[in-house]
């Protein structure tokens, strides 16, 4: 007995251990497994939107003006209809860019129904998006990433903490997919997501394991090519840094406007439908229909925005339609996204900043002929300005350009550029959008519970 009991204590000594990282090892595993499903899940998403798109475009291209008009309103207002119904019957929480969404779920502030928002946010998206309005892919992605993550957790019953990890996972995985970008993916998590990521070794191996997966995969279905074929832009001379530092303030006053806006467009637009669910839907179908429209008749003011980068950079427009154009599509960005469509400002805000950064080339260009100023440098400089001064992301913003684009030479005029968006939007008192997108969705779901209370009460 006795001597029995020194050789069963040091078999337990050796076996605690490898019982401890048993679990570990199978968050690791289904960490990968959240990457292929959230991979394949996006480019499935990402392929369905632009058949979808380039189906409506090609029929109506085929009609007389006077035939195609009406009919580019009636499909989209449909395609429209069904996208704000969706989200309003089945999922409210699949409206909109779905990043805040992850963001509270995080943070256990908001539920995560995988089961509603999945299908809601795919197919809702898939008839926002390819009924032309301005709105992006990848917000959406980063929400189902993040519902793919937390159904595997609930389907192998996995605790809370390891449940978190794989929610974080499924994010990454997300945002990967939908800019072939694992890197950004695994930043956007722990830089822009910081107050709400538990930071570990497991969780962060988990969630770079995921995005590593995630973008194999997308490789596998669309190929390995950059998500924006750019030129290959060599490092602007030293001289001309100083005028990257002098656009970056720029950007971060445009920054601190584009927030606000984003936020008085939503409060107008519930002001407009009070949540009912009628009134919800015709504005959606409006809306929708209205840009059915611009994108048949004005395809540079349709759509997310990704595939108008490379004819910006190539420099198709003069200085003057480039500024034009940012307008407008900022208001078209604030008209769609605010409007509550299952849809992101991902890229409808990379779009503009490369239409701002593209229009200061076109200037500094013509100002200082003298320093060999390539404007699509700038663009390039000004896409992830204007996402870093409104997310406040500035690593993630810069890394993100780097890997979309290719454009290595060119990191430390965006290194210039974000770092000084960044610091003018927060001086201005600004704060990143999607946190304060998730406050005044936490705001107003607390005053629909103490309505409903209040009329329930005798």
């Amino acid at each position: 007995m006795s001597a029995s009991t020194p050789s069963s204590f040091s078999r337990s000594r050796f076996l605690r251990p490898l019982l401890r990282e048993r679990l570990p090892l199978k968050v690791l595993l289904l960490a990968a497994l959240v990457g292929i499903l959230a991979g394949a899940l996006c480019a499935l998403f990402e392929l369905s939107v632009h058949r979808l798109s380039e189906c409506r475009l090609d029929w109506l291209t085929e009609l007389h003006w006077w035939q195609a008009l009406p009919l580019a309103f009636a499909g989209s207002a449909l395609l429209g209809g069904v996208g704000y119904g969706l989200t309003h019957l089945f999922a409210p929480e699949a409206g909109g860019s779905g990043i805040p969404e992850i963001e509270g779920a995080m943070e256990e502030l908001r539920p995560v129904r995988w089961w509603r928002v999945l299908p809601v946010k795919f197919f809702g998206g898939l008839c926002t998006l390819g009924s032309g309005m301005v709105l992006g892919r990848e917000g959406p992605s980063v929400q189902m990433g993040g519902n793919v993550g937390q159904m595997v957790a609930d389907l192998f019953g996995l605790p809370k903490e390891h449940g978190h990890a794989l929610l974080a996972a499924g994010a990454a995985g997300g945002l990967a997919a939908a800019f072939n970008a694992p890197l950004a993916g695994i930043l956007f998590v722990m830089e822009e997501m910081r107050p709400q990521f538990r930071y570990s070794f497991l969780a962060i191996k988990a969630v770079g394991l995921s995005a590593i997966m995630a973008t194999l995969v997308l490789q596998m279905i669309r190929g390995q090519h950059p998500a924006i074929t750019l030129p290959h832009y060599v490092a602007p001379p030293l001289a001309s840094l100083w005028l990257f530092l002098g656009m970056g303030l720029a950007f971060g006053v445009l920054g601190f406007v584009f927030n606000k806006l984003v936020l008085a467009c939503q409060d107008g637009y519930l002001a407009l439908h009070r949540n009912r669910c009628g009134r919800f839907v015709a504005i959606g179908m409006v809306v929708a229909g209205m840009f059915g429209i611009i994108s048949l008749f004005a395809a540079p003011l349709g759509g997310g925005g990704i595939e108008l980068i490379p004819h910006l950079v190539a420099g198709e427009y003069a200085t003057a339609t480039l500024f034009l154009l940012f307008a407008a599509r900022l208001v078209a960005t604030l008209i769609c996204f605010c409007s509550g469509a299952p849809g992101g400002i991902f890229a409808p805000t990379l779009a503009l900043g490369t239409l701002f950064g593209m229009t200061f080339g076109g200037l500094f260009q013509t100002a200082f002929p003298h320093l060999g100023i390539e404007p699509g440098a700038f663009a390039i400089a000004g896409m992830g300005a204007l996402f870093a001064a409104s997310v406040r992301a500035p690593i993630t913003g810069i890394i993100l350009v780097t890997e979309m684009t290719d454009n290595y030479q060119l990191i430390l005029p965006m290194m210039i550029t974000t770092v000084g968006a960044t610091l003018v939007a927060q001086w201005l008192g600004g704060r990143p959008i999607y946190s304060q997108i998730l406050e005044r969705t936490l705001r107003l779901a607390s005053q629909h519970k103490v309505a409903r209370t209040g009329e329930s009460m005798p």
